[in-house]
C-alpha cells in the first residue's frame, strides 16, 4: 500500500520514518513505555534507528504493518506511534504507546479514531482488536473512548520479557463506526443462524 498522510483538528498521522529516530528514542526513555510495551529494555538509538528506518518502512512497502507517527498540527511535536498490524485476511490490531509529556490529551483518542476509519474504509479491515496486559489501564482507556468493545480477557496471550501473561482484547468494527463491513456479520444471537 502507498504511504498516507491523515489529519485530524489538532493531529497529523504520517508514515512512521528517519525524521522520527530522534524523537522515538527519547520517548522510549519512558519506563511506562518499556513497561507496558514489547519495545526492547534498555532502548538504545539502534533500536530507534532500526524501527524507523528499516522496519517501518519496510513493512508500509510489503503491505504488513501500517506504523504511523503521530504529530501535532501546530509545533510538530511527537504525540505517539500507533500502528495496525495485519493478523488475517480483514482482521488487523492496533498498537501504540504515547509520549509521556503528551499524555492527558485525548490526542490518542483522536489518533486512534480516524486511524480506525481509515483502516475500516481504504485498507480493506473488517475487524480492529485492541490487546494490552492486564493492568495496562491507560491504555484500556483509550480504547473505550475509540469505541472499542471489551471482549475480555486471554490467558497467557501476551510474551512479555521472557514471561506469558494475561492481557486484554477488544474489537471495533465497521458497524461500530457507522460504516458498512466488506463481509456480512452474523452475530452469534442471530434467530435462526445455522
Amino acid at each position: 500500500m502507498e504511504p498516507v498522510t491523515l489529519t485530524t483538528a489538532r493531529l497529523v498521522l504520517r508514515p512512521l520514518g528517519p525524521d522520527d529516530t530522534e524523537d522515538c528514542y527519547a520517548a522510549c526513555q519512558d519506563p511506562d513505555i518499556q513497561r507496558w510495551t514489547t519495545v526492547p529494555s534498555p532502548y538504545e538509538h539502534e533500536h530507534a534507528k532500526n524501527f524507523t528506518q528499516h522496519f517501518a518502512p519496510d513493512a508500509w512497502q510489503h503491505s504488513r504493518e501500517y506504523t504511523f507517527a503521530i504529530r501535532t498540527r501546530e509545533g510538530n511535536a511527537l504525540v505517539a506511534v500507533m500502528g495496525i498490524m495485519l493478523r488475517g485476511l480483514g482482521a488487523a490490531e492496533v498498537g501504540f504507546w504515547s509520549v509521556k509529556e503528551q499524555r492527558g490529551r485525548g490526542y490518542v483518542t483522536e489518533a486512534l479514531k480516524t486511524l480506525s476509519r481509515w483502516a475500516f474504509t481504504r485498507a480493506a479491515i473488517d475487524r480492529l482488536e485492541w490487546r494490552a496486559e492486564v493492568g495496562n489501564t491507560a491504555s484500556r482507556a483509550v480504547a473505550l473512548r475509540a469505541g472499542f468493545t471489551m471482549e475480555g480477557t486471554l490467558r497467557a496471550a501476551h510474551q512479555h520479557r521472557g514471561t506469558r501473561r494475561d492481557c486484554w482484547v477488544g474489537s471495533l468494527l465497521p458497524s461500530d463506526l457507522e460504516l458498512p463491513p466488506l463481509d456480512p456479520y452474523l452475530p452469534a444471537n442471530t434467530p435462526g443462524q445455522r
